[in-house]
C-alpha cells in the first residue's frame, strides 16, 4: 500500500506546538488595509491556535 500523502496546503499554513496543539495564521491581513484600524491589524498579526473541533481534521491532513 502506498505512503500517505500530506496535503500541501495544510502543511504551509499549520504548524505543531511542542504541547501538541496547532498554530496558525489569522485571515484578512494581506491587502485592503487602509479601513482597518491600528489595533485590528496589529492583533491580526499574531498567530493564533486552531479551534478544538478543527483539530481532528487537520491532523488528518497533516498525517498526524
Amino acid at each position: 500500500m502506498p505512503k500517505m500523502k500530506t496535503k500541501a496546503g495544510a502543511k504551509k499554513r499549520f504548524k505543531l506546538t511542542g504541547t501538541g496543539k496547532l498554530k496558525r495564521k489569522h485571515a484578512f491581513k494581506s491587502h485592503i488595509l487602509t479601513k482597518k484600524e491600528t489595533k485590528q491589524k496589529r492583533n491580526l498579526t499574531k498567530s493564533g491556535i486552531v479551534h478544538k473541533a478543527d483539530m481532528n481534521n487537520i491532523k488528518h491532513q497533516l498525517g498526524l
